[in-house]
């Protein structure tokens, strides 16, 4: 159940979000939990990621934005698990380092350039530039039979 604060605050950042989505990212929140949002990041060109379509989740404490979300891809990658947290310095791993003026569109801005780096972490996997175009090319087939990525982006799913 979210704070007053959280629901305040995560309404505020949808709003935003819908006038001015960041390049590459797209986040939602769930229709029946405002502290879980659904996200796709889409590669950027010129990246091994390039055309790939990346369903994950933000799993948002109820003390939001006093500490950090949980985040989870589950659409394979080559650069995460699927369905692990992933540590980064904007997740629920590291809530000494959260800021609270951080936003959705801020946590997702940064997982992507963490996306696009090859430090390795909890959650992350290492292959080959080829492995991930490869997961590239596949991932939208992939996501559009999943069930979370139907009910989160169901004029997607096409």
């Amino acid at each position: 159940m979210a704070t007053k604060a959280a629901n305040k605050r995560l309404t505020k950042e949808y709003v935003t979000m819908q006038r001015e989505p960041p390049p590459f990212v797209w986040a939602v929140p769930d229709e029946k939990n405002i502290l879980t949002w659904n996200f796709i990041i889409r590669g950027p060109p010129d990246s091994p990621y390039a055309g790939g379509e990346y369903h994950g989740v933000l799993l948002f404490p109820s003390e939001y934005p006093f500490k950090p979300p949980g985040i989870k891809m589950y659409t394979p990658s080559g650069r995460f698990q699927p369905d692990k947290k992933i540590c980064f310095s904007m997740s629920d791993f590291h809530p000494g380092t959260w800021n609270p003026a951080w936003s959705v569109a801020t946590i997702l801005t940064g997982l992507l350039s963490f996306m696009l780096a090859d430090e390795i972490t909890t959650g992350s996997v290492t292959t080959t530039d080829s492995d991930k175009r490869a997961y590239a090319a596949r991932s939208h087939a992939w996501n559009i039979v999943q069930r979370k990525f139907k009910e989160a982006f169901p004029d997607v799913s096409d």
